[in-house]
């Protein structure tokens, strides 16, 4: 008997916008990392009290004196970030600047910080501006620096005077999620370390397994939000060091969903970027314990204004929940300090959801490279890498 022999017709995948093939697997690899941060932060504590390094580091550099943090994009963000938590926990100035602002203007950069000891952030390793930065600090011998990557063979190794390497932090995929918030926590840890500071030490020793559980609980609510309602802009506020976890947010949307969006100081929101406020557009708070109050006032301003609201928060309250399209409550009793690692994870979770309701792939976001290199004249090489 002849076996029927019916040819069996392939549907072609469909086009998403851009060019680029939807497929089932786009985002596979981002929500992977995305998940699998708490593992993240517990190797990189296991590596750094096994190895000694942050014991060189606290012997090599003094909490006393200014530090000046230098970086680009999500990296830029991260530094802000941890700049703002040292600046209060170690009282003493703490800045952070692009790495372009220190290679064409250093002496300005150097003068008005008074820092001495600089902090070379690059997940890559290969970012063309930090490495001119670098180079430029290692020629005039003006400053003790610190290079910080994901790379086990960058020149930063060769610039700097000292160096700390999280490989087991990289990403495969484009965007920076794990190693953000995992150079975040050693530097939390490192703030930890230099105060002598036992509790907060013991709260962030804590903070991988209560993420994996805040995890298992929120991660699939927050992309079901962001798979299902349709926005035209997106606006991300926060205070204080929350500020900067708002910018980095709105990167996050933006690289993962070629949505436009902007961050704002919370409070600065009324001056004038209000006016775009509508059912059209979602506003993420990231309320910080010392603004919550004033913060969830304009909530309820903008959600009588028929703005669609997302809310961060620590502990909710009745008007929170009341005027919340979508509440976030991370429940936690450690300090604000141990929780902004956790606090960034929600924008990642809710980019990757509006870039996939899209048919894009947040794994390989458009016209994006995981390493910005340029070449001698300034403009992008051929060659990108990783």
């Amino acid at each position: 008997m002849k076996k029927d022999k019916r040819r069996v017709s392939k549907k072609k995948p469909v086009a998403a916008p851009g060019g680029r093939t939807a497929t089932r697997a786009a985002g596979r690899q981002t929500i992977q990392e995305i998940l699998s941060q708490p593992e993240a932060w517990l190797e990189t504590a296991r590596q750094f009290e096994r190895n000694g390094n942050l014991t060189e580091i606290l012997e090599n550099f003094s909490a006393k004196e200014p530090w000046l943090f230098v970086a680009c994009g999500s990296s830029y963000y991260l530094a802000r970030t941890i700049a703002a938590q040292w600046a209060k926990l170690l009282q003493v100035a703490c800045t952070a600047a692009p790495a372009s602002e220190l290679f064409f203007a250093p002496r300005e950069v150097m003068q008005r910080t008074g820092a001495r000891q600089v902090v070379l952030v690059s997940r890559s390793g290969k970012t063309t501006e930090v490495l001119r930065a670098a180079e430029w600090l290692k020629a005039n011998a003006v400053a003790r620096t610190l290079g910080v990557t994901c790379s086990e063979n960058s020149a930063l190794a060769e610039t700097c005077t000292h160096l700390l390497t999280l490989p087991w932090a990289d990403e495969k995929s484009m965007v920076m999620t794990r190693s953000f918030t995992s150079i975040l926590m050693l530097f939390e840890r490192l703030g930890a370390k230099f105060t002598g500071d036992a509790g907060l030490a013991s709260a962030l020793d804590g903070m991988p397994e209560k993420t994996a559980a805040w995890l298992a609980a929120n991660a699939d609510k927050i992309r079901a939000f962001g798979a299902k309602r349709r926005f035209a802009d997106f606006v991300f506020l926060g205070q204080g060091a929350h500020y900067w976890l708002a910018k980095e947010a709105a990167l996050k949307m933006t690289e993962m969903s070629s949505s436009y969006a902007q961050a704002y100081h919370t409070l600065e929101f009324r001056h004038g970027p209000k006016s775009i406020a509508s059912k059209e557009t979602l506003i993420t708070f990231f309320l910080s314990d010392a603004a919550a109050e004033e913060e969830s006032s304009l909530i309820g301003e903008l959600k009588k204004l028929g703005a669609a609201i997302l809310v961060v928060v620590n502990r909710a309250t009745p008007a929170l929940r009341r005027d919340s399209d979508l509440l976030i409550k991370l429940g936690l009793d450690e300090p604000e300090y141990a929780r902004l690692a956790l606090t960034a994870i929600p924008a990642q979770l809710l980019g990757l959801a509006v870039g996939l309701r899209k048919g894009l792939n947040p794994d390989v976001p458009r016209n994006l490279s995981r390493a910005v290199v340029l070449d001698a004249n300034g403009g992008t090489g051929k060659r990108r890498s990783a």
